[in-house]
């Protein structure tokens, strides 16, 4: 546990990178841990891109505004929101549960959600199927507390925008506890590496690009400030 919390507190966002090659084995080992972040409805709404051919790591370098991390990291991994990977997702799940000898009730009733879900990710022409869901909700709400489902494709990339955030800081400090650093990038292009990375508008939403690789002598640790826990928790 304590490792565990020696690499939450030690992560920095470094700045300068030194050279060296990521093998295919510790390169598996973080997104594997990308991989088991919590996910709603275990749906995992995302991809990651991860960039380490010289081309493209070059390409997707001048893209995120030619930052010094993302010049000289060794990888970088562009972490994209999905809201069009449910389907095969959850066929991907039941054809596990299937061939794990799950039993039929159990099966049956993953099939039943699966179902389900459509009505969760289908906003229908023009909207029109979100505000149907935002009246019935509504009125619903009158009588039982209950949550509002995504009304918009804007609600629904923000649902899965908070999923793929989720795995991305897992990414991070699991290349911290494996002895390599990463920096998180908002500043890039975001419609030219989109393009660069063959993505969909229509159901793609790049949150942010993770340089990873060794900390450079050249990286100076700047002090560190974070708000007093008072001024952030509320004890209830």
């Amino acid at each position: 546990m304590s490792e565990t919390l020696d690499a939450v507190f030690q992560r920095r966002a470094i700045r300068v990178f030194e050279t060296i090659e990521i093998s295919p084995a510790l390169r598996e080992r973080i997104l594997d841990a990308a991989r088991a972040a919590p996910s709603s409805f275990n749906m995992q709404p995302y991809r990651l891109y991860w960039v380490e051919s010289r081309t493209m790591r070059a390409a997707a370098a001048r893209l995120c505004m030619g930052q010094m991390p993302a010049e000289t990291a060794s990888a970088l991994v562009v972490a994209v929101a999905d809201i069009g990977s449910w389907r095969p997702t959850a066929q991907g799940q039941l054809a596990w549960m299937r061939q794990s000898g799950f039993s039929a009730e159990k099966v049956a009733e993953f099939e039943r959600k699966t179902k389900l879900a459509k009505w969760f990710f289908t906003q229908g022409w023009f909207g029109s199927l979100g505000v149907l869901k935002w009246v019935i909700f509504r009125l619903l709400h009158v009588w039982k507390t209950i949550g509002m489902p995504p009304i918009s494709r804007q609600g629904l990339f923000k649902w899965a925008v908070k999923n793929t955030s989720l795995a991305c800081e897992n990414l991070m400090i699991a290349a911290e506890a494996l002895g390599l650093n990463t920096c998180p990038m908002e500043g890039f292009d975001g419609r030219r590496l989109a393009r660069l990375l063959g993505l969909s508008p229509k159901y793609h939403e790049i949150v942010m690009v993770i340089a990873i690789g060794r900390k450079s002598a050249r990286h100076q640790d700047q002090p560190r400030w974070r708000r007093p826990l008072e001024a952030t928790v509320r004890i209830l």
